[in-house]
């Protein structure tokens, strides 16, 4: 974002987040209407609006790539809307080249946001649209050359007919800079008092060159109001940067009618969103929109990292106010009216806190969504046929794992579509429909999330899943003694690849163990169901929210630990000690209903005094992380309760404390510190 000035950060940020949700809907709509065949008036009205949005507000922002390729864009479906039986003749290539626009236009936003920010070339892709508005029209495209010739020459002056015809040449502040852009932006500020307008240059926001022209010429408009010339005057006397303007007598345009009226430099007044402008309509004009305008101003856009400070706060808190509450002073007194306002603390910092968590909950209908376009495109690349299905949009999660959850979901649905998902003939010849299946669930099932990717497709095969991670040196033990349950579960591990050729999509063993890594970061676990011929589900378990979670403390001598409520399968005491020994590796491990289990000691493992070594006279905890199951041994229980997570402070990256099996630290009620254990890194090298 180097090229944008200071003061402009505040703008950028809203055309950021304007263009990438309109982008978002602009996908869901083509991709809603290429399953139809066919696109809708309404849809084809909400296009243009998106493009034209889009092309203003990059316009605005000097952004002349993006601006450019959303104006072809609407170019398109500008002749659409007219004639929409152009559509019938092109469906196929209209739908391809938008996406095609999406993409770039997508792509440049994300570029837009790094630091050195050169726009790419958007010619290959808008000469393709001018070619099919070309097409549409029974035309023959006009080289672009020939195009911008004409349009830039202000020789040329264009003619409107009949009466009530007026020509204002407009001259912007010295020194002001784009003025291509100040021009397109006073075009859209009269267009709607006129009944028809025609400017000099024509289509100034396309090329940057112009200033250089409307500094030298002035910017010529040609207008024949729908009313007065006065409400167009009042317009352009009051539009930003405007120093003068005339009106000129045709065709004598060199003798003007009447003198330059000098405008006051209005240095402190913003520019206006193209937004705001289409809001402001005169009343006698049709605003369809004006629904959606008031809805808005309901709705306010909030940077999350002003959310993350707002719930660090909340955490501290409700940290303060159970330290209050459990004063050692206050230990053995009767204190009721202390104790009643103790309770009203309470309570309203619990609804403080569900309020905070309920802003940053945002739903999974975006993120399913997006998964439409990478099942479109993959159907075409691929030559396969499948349906996305989705249920449960409407689930909501942490804005933070949301956006980390997307990855994830991209590598499975590829995974999904490229090693389950048959071909069509394949289908056929095994007694299937040929349109495959992908189905997107998500449901709440108590403070977690459950995401199922289930696909009816060619399922797992065990033999060739262990075949391919025996060649590659991947197994840890005899072939035999692994279950149905632990094969699946090879396909995440680092390097394994079921694809024989590297293709686009797959075959150089990065995807899988990318999926688990980044689903396990956020505190999540994954699960495979397969059935051969019949398909294959993943289930991901990811948590609410990593701020704040239901957690078991437990003491090992005078160190408190506190163990993901969500990891915890048992806790129990070993009456028998037959139950426990070592098997060939040296390892202890525990017999639990025919089942061999490893142990864990805390103590041992982190070095803590403590006079409880005996396994009879401590606790053991049974505890489940992905596909591992093992039992972690403490000295006692202290109880279940919600805590705060706290981040280790960066100095303490160094010690390798997450690598050890800790992945964060807590304060409790009497102002102690308790280590958050992480079962997943607890054990990974046990």
């Amino acid at each position: 974002m180097s090229t944008i000035d200071p003061g402009m950060e505040s703008l950028m940020e809203a055309f950021i987040y304007e263009t990438t949700t309109l982008l978002e809907q602009l996908d869901e709509i083509m991709l809603e209407s290429e399953k139809e065949r066919n696109i809708s008036g309404d849809n084809i009205n909400e296009i243009f609006r998106i493009m034209h949005t889009i092309k203003g507000s990059a316009a605005m922002m000097g952004f002349t790539g993006i601006s450019n390729m959303a104006h072809s864009v609407e170019d398109v479906f500008y002749i659409i809307r007219e004639n929409p039986s152009y559509l019938d003749m092109v469906c196929d290539a209209v739908f391809d080249l938008v996406f095609q626009a999406s993409d770039f236009l997508k792509q440049e936003i994300e570029n837009v946001q790094g630091e050195d920010y050169q726009e790419n070339d958007p010619t290959p892709i808008i000469q393709r649209l001018e070619q099919q508005a070309a097409i549409m029209k029974g035309e023959e495209a006009a080289p672009k050359e020939q195009v911008d010739a004409s349009a830039d020459s202000i020789s040329d002056v264009p003619q409107i007919e009949g009466g009530n015809v007026h020509y204002i040449r407009v001259k912007f502040e010295d020194g002001c800079q784009m003025e291509n852009i100040r021009a397109f932006a006073l075009v859209n500020q009269v267009k709607d008092l006129c009944e028809e307008l025609k400017t000099v240059p024509e289509n100034p926001e396309k090329d940057a060159s112009l200033c250089e022209e409307i500094v030298q010429n002035g910017f010529l408009l040609i207008v024949k109001p729908h009313n007065s010339i006065d409400e167009i005057e009042k317009v352009v006397e009051t539009a930003l940067n405007v120093q003068s303007y005339e009106i000129e007598q045709p065709p004598a345009l060199e003798q003007p009618k009447s003198e330059a009226v000098e405008q006051p430099v209005m240095e402190e007044q913003p520019p206006v969103s193209i937004a705001k402008q289409e809001a402001e309509k005169p009343k006698s004009q049709p605003q369809p929109a004006a629904p959606k305008v008031n809805a808005k101003q309901s709705l306010i856009s909030v940077n999350q990292s002003k959310l993350d400070h707002l719930m660090d706060l909340v955490g501290e808190l409700v940290t303060a106010e159970s330290i209050v509450a459990s004063n050692p002073d206050l230990k053995g007194q009767r204190l009721d009216n202390f104790t009643k306002s103790i309770r009203e603390l309470r309570k309203l910092t619990d609804e403080l806190q569900d309020v905070v968590m309920s802003i940053r909950m945002v739903p999974l209908n975006g993120t399913f969504q997006k998964m439409n376009r990478i099942v479109r495109d993959m159907c075409k690349k691929l030559g396969k046929r499948v349906d996305l299905v989705t249920e449960g949009g409407e689930t909501e999660v942490d804005k933070t794992i949301n956006d980390a959850i997307a990855d994830p979901f991209m590598h499975m649905i590829r995974n999904s579509m490229d090693h389950g998902i048959e071909s069509v003939e394949e289908r056929i010849a095994s007694g299937k429909s040929e349109v495959g299946q992908i189905k997107l669930s998500a449901r709440n099932a108590g403070g977690e999330i459950l995401i199922d990717i289930a696909d009816d497709g060619q399922g797992l095969d065990t033999h060739k899943l262990l075949q391919k991670a025996r060649n590659n040196g991947l197994l840890v033990k005899a072939e035999s003694d692994y279950t149905d349950k632990e094969i699946f579960h090879l396909i995440m591990l680092p390097g394994f690849s079921t694809n024989e050729q590297v293709t686009e999509f797959s075959g150089r063993g990065v995807g899988m163990d990318v999926v688990r890594k980044n689903v396990e970061k956020v505190g999540g676990s994954i699960s495979i169901d397969s059935t051969k011929g019949k398909g294959t589900t993943f289930t991901i378990k990811i948590p609410l929210t990593l701020a704040i979670m239901d957690g078991m403390d437990i003491s090992v001598g005078d160190t408190t630990f506190t163990i993901p409520i969500t990891s915890i399968k048992q806790s129990f005491k070993i009456t028998d000690g037959s139950q426990v020994f070592f098997n060939t590796d040296g390892k202890e491990m525990i017999m639990l209903r025919g089942e061999c289990y490893p142990i864990v000691r805390l103590h041992e493992l982190f070095q803590i005094p403590t006079e409880i070594t005996d396994l009879q006279s401590g606790i053991m905890i049974q505890v489940e992380s992905s596909n591992n199951i093992f039992c972690i041994f403490a000295d006692e229980l202290i109880g279940e309760q919600q805590v705060v997570v706290k981040p280790f402070p960066p100095f303490f990256n160094k010690y390798g404390l997450k690598d050890s099996g800790l992945s964060g630290c807590t304060i409790l009620g009497d102002g102690n510190i308790s280590l958050i254990i992480d079962v997943r890194n607890l054990v990974s090298d046990r």
